[in-house]
């Protein structure tokens, strides 16, 4: 390890040139031209060193980047990062690059263009003073991670099924903590259908649509349950249009969190399930799970002991 460290310090200069580059060069999630062209730029560093680049495209998003490197063994491992960045174009004016107090500051610079400095130092220091790789290695980058992933998910599953380990680059949380679990995420809404009718003249002939969902919401925070890890939260409510009117319809958005796919088909069930509570009301709901739960497993593990001994 001491050689590859040894390496690593003497081409420090180098790789915090490389990571001034990719700050000041902007690429917020919807500016598609702005990826596209940091992504072509980071194409041309992974090719540098040996790796073969492929551009995939994105119709709305920016392209995604993906760079295999050969390796002697079999057993694929995959590093995994994205290149947009949740800061919006004209950020890098407000705050441009620099190092302070040993620490390099600018907006993306944490999440996650360092990660992508290591994935590409690494790589480069293995090759260059041990010869070449032990185990071949794909580099994968995507545009679309700080919205959500919905171009590239199917990219990501498929290259993570043929690969022994997957290591994502992202920032660790405090005090260098990993992530070897992590919660699912569903996002639902529930619309109340009711019937239009005036407040003053004929209230009765309405169906109120706020009284509807209100009561559907306490249903709903009740499927809460701590000791499985499970959340269910309703974020936002609407409904209405006028104060003199019987509301006709009202909606509410809800954020579930869930710690097994078990759990996440029971609770998703759970919200379909859901009837009126007054007479002629109609109930639709719309939504799924966007992102599955990691689930922690003893190859996870075994993994992470890895990680947290080359880390020592």
């Amino acid at each position: 390890m001491n050689d590859l460290l040894s390496h690593l310090k003497q081409h420090l200069p180098q790789g915090l040139w490389f990571l001034e580059q990719m700050v000041s060069m902007e690429s917020p999630s919807f500016d598609k031209p702005l990826v596209d062209k940091f992504v072509s730029f980071l194409g041309r560093q992974f090719n540098d060193i040996g790796g073969a680049v492929e551009f995939i495209p994105s119709e709305k998003f920016g392209n995604h980047l993906l760079v295999r490197f050969q390796g002697n063994a079999r057993g694929r491992i995959l590093l995994l990062g994205h290149t947009d960045t949740v800061w919006p174009t004209g950020e890098i004016e407000k705050r441009p690059f620099k190092i302070a107090g040993g620490r390099a500051l600018g907006p993306g610079v944490f999440d996650m263009k360092a990660g992508i400095l290591l994935m590409w130092m690494a790589v480069d220091a293995l090759k260059k003073v041990r010869g070449s790789l032990s185990r071949p290695v794909t580099v994968l980058l995507t545009s679309d991670e700080e919205v959500g992933s919905n171009s590239s998910r199917a990219l990501i599953e498929a290259e993570a099924s043929q690969c022994t380990a997957v290591l994502v680059l992202e920032p660790s949380l405090p005090n260098g903590v990993l992530k070897t679990a992590r919660k699912g995420i569903g996002r639902f809404t529930l619309k109340a259908i009711g019937k239009a009718a005036h407040a003053g003249i004929d209230p009765l002939k309405g169906i109120n649509a706020i009284e509807e969902i209100s009561r559907q919401i306490i249903k709903l925070q009740k499927m809460t349950d701590v000791a499985r890890g499970t959340t269910v939260t309703v974020g936002i409510v609407q409904g209405g249009t006028r104060s003199n009117v019987v509301p006709a319809e009202a909606a509410a958005e809800i954020d579930l969190r869930i710690t097994s796919i078990e759990e996440a088909d029971r609770i998703t069930k759970a919200i379909k399930a859901l009837t009126p509570e007054l007479a002629g009301a109609r109930l639709e709901v719309r939504g799924s799970i966007n992102r599955p739960p990691m689930e922690r497993t003893s190859e996870t593990a075994r993994l992470f002991e890895t990680a947290r001994k080359v880390a020592a």
